[in-house]
């Protein structure tokens, strides 16, 4: 196993100080947003509240001045008054506009305009609802510039001539007041905002060490966890999804480790499949190969009797060989999924007579009573008839080694609502409790007494397992000492409605 190696990272490229640059830059552009905002919306604030205290300025200067003469705008006395006003109140720009919203004559710092025409929507505007609602207008000195305004109606013996339009905070007013804002942004930038920052810095790299304290420790485990620390496990209080990883990744753990140990197990198995293969393997084979060197060595002196006995003997080796060689043939490709069942309607009663009929020899020779029992109207039933064969087969074979001369074999089959219920019973000596869990494990043999053959590898009851596997089958084996072992699986009841087409696949 390796030794844990300990994996260096820079401080500076941690996650934490990842995190922790863009909380901090993205907190710099919100608080620049937020004081464009802030000065956006107090430059309204103050726009507003300029026009609803000088709403009346136009209206007083129409009401009481003599505007035009004639038709013609009265520029002596309207400079002469558009001076006063603004004497009064320097921030304050005033126009005489005619009825098209040209600039007649004007009074205001520079004396430069951009604009000959002032658009009269926001005027006509201002003028219906009384000054009573905030209204731009366009500043004529600035014409990429929105200001509040003061505006009425002149008129010349009853006749509209045009309008009086004060701008609120002009020119003069506009640049004093950026020379004092800049300077009090600057104060307000220096002392407020940097402090702000400064405290919610503080707070967030405290906050965030925190938050990230739990992925910090979820990180060395699953360190120590690579690096070959098999034990290692997160422990997290608290809930959250943090915490919902460290309990994932403890899950995933534990199965890799029971994998892990399954894997050695089934190693462990190998190998002793190997053994017992090597061993089951090289009996009959020292069989074969001591008996034919006693015929060829002693082939003139054999009687016929003596040459046929060994024959024999050959023959059943032989016989024992090729059996053992199937069994892990056929188990291999139920392991490896090539051997599929391809279920059909059949007669179970009809298969269970072939099988006793073919067992009859085995259980004469050692007076075993192989019986049967089951109505005459059992119905069919749907599966491998191939493989259900194989299974009874290899029951049958499992009964027949453990049950004692003279002693009785029943095989019972009985109709229930949605299966046919097989057993297969003897009156053996029964299966340990110790050894009745693993008697269908690979490779596995149950040893019910000492005084039987008990030679094999032990496969055939793990095929029979995997087979009803395949077909979705259960098995259930109960077993009582001196009476006895049962074999049990219900197959399927076929119905007339049912698709026979249907193929099994492994879980």
């Amino acid at each position: 196993m390796k030794g844990i190696q300990k994996t260096k990272t820079s401080f500076f490229n941690s996650l934490y100080w990842k995190i922790a640059a863009i909380f901090l830059i993205t907190l710099l552009v919100l608080s620049v947003v937020y004081l464009y905002i802030s000065v956006y919306t107090a430059e309204m604030y103050f726009q507003e509240t300029s026009q609803k205290l000088n709403a009346e300025i136009a209206p007083h200067i129409a009401g009481d001045n003599q505007c035009f003469v004639n038709g013609e705008a009265n520029e002596a006395a309207l400079k002469e008054v558009f001076h006063n006003v603004m004497i009064i109140n320097p921030s304050i720009e005033v126009y005489l506009l005619n009825t098209d919203g040209k600039i007649l004559t004007y009074f205001a710092p520079n004396k430069i305009i951009e604009l000959e025409y002032v658009p009269l929507n926001p005027i006509k505007e201002f003028i219906d609802v009384k000054g009573e609602a905030f209204i731009m207008g366009i500043d004529p000195k600035n014409v990429h510039s929105m200001k509040g305004f003061s505006a009425s109606e002149v008129y010349e013996d009853s006749t509209f001539m045009g309008y009086i339009y004060v701008i609120l905070g002009g020119e003069e007013y506009e640049n004093a007041a950026q020379l004092v804002f800049g300077s009090y942004m600057l104060r307000l930038g220096v002392r407020s905002m940097s402090i702000t920052l400064i405290a919610a810095a503080i707070i967030s790299l405290i906050a965030l060490a925190l938050i990230t304290r739990n992925l910090r420790k979820i990180i060395v485990v699953i360190r120590r966890f690579k690096d070959g620390d098999l034990n290692a496990r997160i422990k997290l209080r608290g809930k959250g999804e943090l915490s919902e990883f460290g309990n994932s990744f403890n899950e995933m753990a534990d199965t890799i480790v029971s994998n892990i140990e399954e894997m050695k197990t089934m190693d462990n198995l190998r190998r002793e499949l190997v053994a017992n293969v090597s061993h089951d393997l090289r009996t009959p084979l020292a069989t074969i190969q001591g008996y034919i060197e006693t015929i060829m060595m002693k082939a003139d002196i054999l009687s016929d009797a003596e040459r046929k006995s060994y024959l024999e003997t050959i023959f059943r080796s032989t016989e024992r060989l090729k059996n053992l060689v199937e069994e892990l043939f056929e188990l291999s490709k139920l392991e490896a999924r090539e051997s599929k069942p391809t279920p059909e309607p059949f007669s179970i009663a009809e298969l269970v007579q072939d099988v006793q009929q073919k067992n009859l020899i085995i259980a004469k020779p050692k007076n075993i009573d192989l019986s049967l029992e089951f109505p005459l109207d059992l119905p069919l039933v749907t599966a491998d008839i191939g493989m259900m064969e194989k299974v009874l087969q290899n029951l049958l074979d499992n009964a027949l080694k453990f049950t004692p001369n003279g002693g009785k074999i029943t095989i019972s089959l009985v109709s229930q609502k949605e299966d046919v219920l097989v057993s297969i019973k003897d009156d053996g000596q029964g299966i340990s409790p110790d050894a009745l869990p693993h008697i269908f494990e690979r490779y596995q043999k149950a040893e019910r007494t000492s005084s039987v053959d008990n030679e094999g590898l032990g496969l055939g009851l793990a095929i029979v397992k995997k087979i009803l596997e395949v077909h979705e089958i259960n098995i259930d084996v109960k077993s009582t000492k001196d009476t006895g072992t049962v074999f049990s699986f219900k197959v399927p009841i076929f119905k007339a409605n049912q698709r026979i087409d249907k193929k099994f696949e492994y879980s």
